[in-house]
């Protein structure tokens, strides 16, 4: 070997022996280390076995991923998002690329008698129940939670000047609202976690006075209690000292030099009747706007507690939002994301259904969200009770999430879930603004013309019976045949005889969320 060094020229001979050199060191050095047994028994070349694992992910969804393969969100999905966030032609040729004889497949039942489409603008719905002063128009598909601290300062200013252009809501997450949310005037839904960001003391407690002042912006349009998540149910948070910047200190109300804990649970409430007896609270300091809270479904009669609680003292949510356990753009632990809260689908027929039997549906309005991207999408979860639809990820894409999945690490290659100023300066606001504006109008233009083909003028018009699913080779069912739907006042003095409802009713209490003993 030293002699072949010898034949090359000068500075080639002296850089192969450098590579030589180190080559021979990192070897020994993998023969003596303890930690890695692959490496002590393949020195140098053990070492590919961590380059390939982490160029793994890249090269799965680029070069082998099927177009179809959810993980968490297909090809197919992410390239209809970003062909309407950029006003491009999503129409497919030649066919579907759907197995439509596959377990599970579902569609929606046309009619033979269309209507002409109606204009998406109208896909509107009044939110606000009798005790509302100040009621706010939503439109069906809005920006989901995400809070500023999660996302980049240029994520939060090209969503909500997306929103605002829209005229849709952008829901601020519980970091508060930031000075980003506040600078293009879009319509603000201000969701309150166990951290009262925004509006606590100096121990972390409920500030009155605080939440007041933030209220009263008219850009705030709702409020919304966070009861729970469905990226990680249950699960309180720590934002390291570290990570706290100035403008995040001040955004949450938090001081700078320690931990920020986000509790598991309220502090302000311990029972379902302090809970709607807190929501009381913040419609009086609010001004009247609408109070709603959001939740992942758990256990159900902790649900069925607050909707006792309701009923007793007749104070009552303006809406309510599912959340799915599919999760969301939260980052969490393995178990909690694969085995904790209960899919959106089935907490929204458990709250639709709740709401009707115990007589209550038509006061309270009910929004849904879980990996909704797709007009298909908005329309399965109203077909199944829902009043609107939110999405975060959906937005994310539009904004240039790749789904490299790095929102957890600060590295994120598009700048959107990212505190670095170099790579959050790759998102250009004015153009992703356009995106997330292009691609709502786009979504609900596609809703407008696959409800008009099923013989309707609004998506609140979609009920289970136009919504059909395959579950088996030979059979398909419409969702009214596969689903339980509760009549109205089914709950109510203990009437319901079905198993579950009224089994889960009857062990509910507006005293405490605990089980009766």
């Amino acid at each position: 070997m030293a002699a072949g060094f010898l034949l090359l020229p000068v500075p080639w001979s002296i850089a192969a022996l450098a590579v030589f050199a180190t080559l021979t060191g990192v070897g020994l050095l993998d023969l003596a280390q303890a930690r890695h047994s692959v490496r002590r028994n393949y020195p140098i070349v053990g070492r590919l076995r961590w380059f390939f694992e982490s160029i793994r992910p890249g090269i799965r969804q680029y070069l082998i991923e099927d177009d179809q393969e959810q993980t968490p969100f297909s090809r197919s999905q992410r390239s209809l998002v970003y062909a309407r966030a950029k006003n491009e032609v999503s129409d497919r040729p030649f066919g579907t690329m759907v197995d439509l004889y596959r377990n599970g497949y579902e569609f929606i039942a046309h009619s033979t008698r269309p209507v002409p489409v109606s204009d998406p603008a109208t896909f509107r719905v009044p939110i606000g129940g009798a005790d509302c002063r100040q009621p706010y128009r939503a439109s069906i598909f809005n920006i989901s939670a995400m809070s500023f601290g999660a996302l980049s300062a240029n994520a939060i200013l090209a969503l909500n000047k997306g929103a605002k252009l829209g005229g849709f809501a952008h829901d601020t997450g519980e970091g508060s609202i930031s000075p980003y949310h506040r600078e293009h005037g879009g319509d603000l839904i201000w969701e309150i976690g166990s951290g009262y960001f925004g509006c606590r003391n100096a121990d972390g407690l409920f500030d009155e006075g605080r939440f007041a002042e933030q209220a009263a912006d008219p850009q705030v349009r709702m409020i919304e209690i966070k009861l729970s998540q469905g990226a990680k149910p249950g699960m309180g948070g720590i934002l390291p000292a570290a990570k706290i910047t100035a403008e995040i200190a001040a955004t949450r109300g938090i001081p700078r030099g320690r931990d920020c804990i986000s509790p598991s649970r309220h502090a302000a409430f311990s029972t379902p009747l302090e809970f709607v007896e807190f929501i009381a609270r913040l419609r009086h300091l609010s001004g009247g706007k609408p109070i709603g809270f959001k939740l992942c479904i758990g256990q159900p009669w902790e649900f069925m507690g607050i909707v006792k609680a309701m009923l007793e003292t007749r104070i009552m949510p303006d809406y309510i939002v599912v959340d799915g356990g599919e999760g969301g753009t939260g980052a969490a632990p393995l178990e909690f994301t694969d085995h904790l809260g209960m899919p959106m689908r089935e907490s929204l027929l458990f709250v639709h259904n709740t709401l009707v039997g115990a007589g209550l549906r038509d006061a309270i309005k009910v929004g849904a969200a879980g990996k909704i991207v797709s007009a298909f999408d908005i329309a399965t979860a109203m077909a199944l009770g829902a009043d609107w639809t939110n999405a975060g990820r959906g937005f994310m894409f539009a904004i240039g999430c790749i789904q490299s999945l790095a929102c957890h690490t600060n590295r994120c290659p598009a700048g959107v879930a990212t505190q670095d100023p170099v790579r959050q300066r790759a998102l250009v606001v004015p153009d992703k603004a356009e995106r997330v504006h292009n691609y709502h109008r786009n979504t609900l233009l596609a809703l407008s013309e696959m409800i008009a083909a099923a013989g309707l003028s609004h998506p609140g018009e979609l009920s289970p019976h136009h919504l059909v699913r395959r579950v088996s080779l030979t059979e398909i069912r419409l969702f009214s045949q596969l689903h339980i739907f509760l009549e109205n006042g089914e709950l109510l003095d203990g009437a319901s005889d079905r198993d579950f409802y009224g089994a889960a009713w009857r062990l509910a209490s507006a005293k405490s969320f605990d089980l009766p003993q």
